[in-house]
Order: structure tokens, then C-alpha cells, then sequence
């Protein structure tokens, strides 16, 4: 502040609270927001208390009475504010104060576009885009209740809970649901039973209301620490028409408190029954398969394979021994079929054989040189013959060449005796 101290040196309490004050004194005046907590008016002059819904924070308000009587109604204790107003600090006590110059309830029309506003945000942001929904569980151990002191939200979740599954516990931590301190004990209700391991799932239960009533379960802060919580949330605020934006950003939206019951706790009745259709299921599943696989075991069992495996050897046996006879008849057909081919083709050659023609009285002629003399005009006189017969042979010389027809025919005659003679051979 430009002030000049120093252990030896020290400024005077005074001359620090005229600085403040002089450095304050030159603030101008600033709109500021918020809800009104306290309120007392003495005569010409009211002291309210305006906190912050949200943070721990208040800051002391002195207006002319005459300001709070320009609203009509007047703002009360609980009422959201704007007041246009200038910092104060009063250097006798060294207590800061705004001195307001103009106090404005803030509208229904003016709420709804704020929180409009808020709730375009925070989807923007993803808060409450579906796929960061997580599913409740099955059956809770325990299950978180966030409600009002001794309120109808917090018996229509307890009766219908435990009437649901008696079995189930419960950690009910009672707040304050409407009013400036609202927001804050439900974020710290909430952040206290999210740090509890044995909590499945939480529930922010709140009878019906104004929308004002309704307010702190659309603040910014709230709906952020629901998105930061680790356990799934249930919404059940009001009625089914009231949607704050704790609706959007919780893992399930009840529309009543007893609904949030139904949704968070199974119903026993409902499950046994749900068991024994499925008990029952099962059973006549598991029946048909075994009669089944019985009727294919007992069609296996009485074929004749597994009847009686011996009359199948014996079966085989005499297919076998049927197979080996047809062999060896068929073998025996074409050996005999082979051997009778082969005696003819030995007579055949027999027949045609010249030692066979030799041994009818006939001989060959041949030269010298081994050639075969077919006419009596190729030797010439002189030459040297020699005749094969049957069994031997001899040599002659050509003496004479006999051309008489006599001749000629009795060598026709013995051809064709000849020729008589193949012919029946064959």
C-alpha cells in the first residue's frame, strides 16, 4: 500500500485501517449475486448476510430499508439477489461491508435462461453424454441416501427398500435440501459416502417443490461432483415433471423416491420367482437332453453290431470265406480257360510245322549254300543237293531235269493229299 514500516518503525493500527480504507474508498460500485441468509432491519437501516450458495463464503450487506421496500415482495431469507452496491470498509471496527445502492430479486425467466445456459455447458463438456452412464449393481450391499432430516423422501426409500430385500443396509446422511445451504452439505454428503468402499450406490432423494425450492439441485458444483463421483448416483428429485440438471448428470433418473427404490434394490419376491421359472427351465432343458441322449444310447445298444458282436464276426467270417471260394473258382476258370487256349495253339503249330509235314514222307531240298530248291528248273546238272527229311538227311546230284506232265501230276496229287491231310489235323 505504499506504507513505509519496519520492526523499529512500526505504522499505528489506525494508519493501516485509513490506508485500507482509503484503497477500498476507491473501488467503484459492482453488481454482485447471491442468496440472502440473514436479514434484520432497524429502522431506517437493514444488515443482510448474502452468501455464496455454493462456496463457504458470506460477505455483510447495509442498504437503506427504503431499498428493500422498492421490491415487491420484499427479499427474505433464502431469496437469490442482485444487488448493485459499493465496497465499504469501517475503519473503527476494520470490518469490510457493501453498501447497496439497489436490491433485485432474480426472476424465474432470468433463472431459467442461466440455467439453460448452463445445462448447453455442461453437455458441451460430455457431463452428461450417455456413454458415461454406469450401471447399478445388481444388488447392493449398501446403498447412500442423501435426503432431509426425517423427511417423506427418506421413509418411502427405507420402507420400499427394505420391503424390497430386507437384507439391504442403508447410510443415510440428512441434509439441508433447500435454502443456501443446500449445495454444499449435498456435495459433502456425497463426497463422504463416495469415499466408502461398502457404498454401491448412492441416492439424492427430495420430496417436490417450487423451482426455487428445486434450485440447488441444479448447481454447477453439484452436478460437477456427481460427474466426479466413483459410485453410480440415482437422481429421484421431486416429481416426475421437475428436472433439474442432477437429472441429467446422475447415472439413473428416478422420477420419485420410491421409484429410485425400485431401481436401486430388487425385489426378493420378484427374483425367487425369476429363480425358480429359471430352476425350472433348466430342469426341463437338461431332462430332454438326458431323454434324448437315452433313446440314441438304447437305438445304439440294440443294433445288432452291440447285441450280439459274434453273429457280426461270424457274418464277416462267411463273407470272407464266400470271397476266398469265388478266388479260387475264378482263378481256377482262367488257368483252365488259359490252358485250353494254350493247347490249341500248341496243336495249331504242330499242324503247321514242317517237321510235321517232313514226317509224312516228304523232304527239302538245298543247295549248298542252305537255300530251299522250289522248282527242279533251278538246280542245274551236276549240282550238289542235299535232302532233309524227318529224322536225317542225304546229299544227291543233279543228273537229269524231268519236265514230263506226268510228272507234274503225281506231284499235284501228293499236294493235295497233303493239303486233305492239314486241313483234318487242324
Amino acid at each position: 500500500m505504499g506504507m513505509e514500516s519496519s520492526a523499529e518503525a512500526p505504522q499505528p493500527v489506525r494508519a493501516v485501517l485509513q490506508a485500507v480504507g482509503g484503497w477500498i474508498d476507491r473501488l467503484g460500485a459492482i453488481w454482485v449475486e447471491g442468496q440472502v441468509a440473514e436479514l434484520n432491519s432497524r429502522g431506517r437501516m437493514s444488515y443482510l448476510t448474502l452468501r455464496d450458495p455454493v462456496a463457504n463464503a458470506s460477505v455483510r450487506v447495509i442498504c437503506e430499508t427504503s431499498v428493500l421496500r422498492r421490491q415487491d415482495p420484499p427479499p427474505g431469507p433464502g431469496d437469490r439477489v442482485v444487488i448493485h452496491a459499493k465496497p465499504d470498509f469501517y475503519q473503527l471496527r476494520g470490518t469490510f461491508s457493501l453498501r447497496a445502492k439497489e436490491i433485485r430479486h432474480v426472476g424465474i425467466g432470468e433463472l431459467l435462461a442461466r440455467l439453460e445456459q448452463l445445462r448447453r455447458t455442461l453437455t458441451a463438456e460430455g457431463l452428461f453424454a450417455p456413454e458415461r452412464k454406469r450401471p447399478l449393481p445388481f444388488l447392493p450391499n449398501t446403498v447412500g441416501l442423501i435426503c432431509g432430516r426425517d423427511s417423506a423422501a427418506e421413509r418411502d426409500v427405507l420402507e420400499n427398500g427394505r420391503r424390497r430385500w430386507p437384507a439391504v443396509r442403508f447410510e443415510v446422511r440428512p441434509v439441508a435440501v433447500q435454502g443456501d445451504r443446500a449445495t454444499r452439505e449435498v456435495i459433502d454428503a456425497l463426497r463422504d459416502l463416495d469415499a466408502r468402499p461398502e457404498v454401491d450406490v448412492i441416492v439424492i432423494a427430495r420430496g417436490g417443490g417450487s423451482m426455487e425450492d428445486l434450485l440447488p439441485f441444479s448447481d454447477e458444483a453439484l452436478v460437477r461432483a456427481v460427474a466426479e463421483a466413483a459410485t453410480p448416483v440415482v437422481s429421484a428429485i421431486g416429481h416426475e415433471q421437475d428436472a433439474p440438471l442432477l437429472d441429467h448428470v446422475a447415472d439413473v433418473r428416478a422420477s420419485t423416491p420410491t421409484d429410485a427404490a425400485k431401481r436401486t434394490i430388487p425385489d426378493v419376491g420378484e427374483q425367487l420367482e425369476i429363480i425358480r421359472q429359471l430352476r425350472d427351465r433348466g430342469r426341463r432343458v437338461i431332462g430332454g437332453g438326458l431323454e434324448r441322449e437315452l433313446t440314441w444310447l438304447a437305438g445304439i445298444r440294440a443294433r445288432p453290431v452291440l447285441a450280439d458282436p459274434a453273429r457280426e464276426t461270424e457274418r464277416l467270417l462267411d463273407q470272407v470265406l464266400e470271397w476266398r471260394d469265388r478266388a479260387r473258382r475264378s482263378l481256377t476258370a482262367s488257368l483252365d480257360r488259359a490252358a485250353d487256349a494254350l493247347g490249341h495253339t500248341e496243336a495249331r503249330l504242330h499242324a503247321l510245322s514242317p517237321a510235321t509235314t517232313l514226317a509224312r514222307g516228304y523232304a527239302i531240298v538245298q543247295r549248298e549254300d542252305g537255300s530251299v530248291v522250289r522248282s527242279a528248273t533251278e538246280p542245274e546238272p551236276g549240282e550238289s543237293l542235299r535232302l532233309r527229311f524227318a529224322e536225317d538227311g542225304l546229299r544227291a546230284t543233279v543228273e537229269a531235269v524231268e519236265t514230263e506232265p506226268e510228272a507234274r501230276s503225281d506231284i499235284e496229287t501228293v499236294t493235295e493229299s497233303t493239303e486233305t491231310e492239314n486241313t483234318e489235323g487242324e
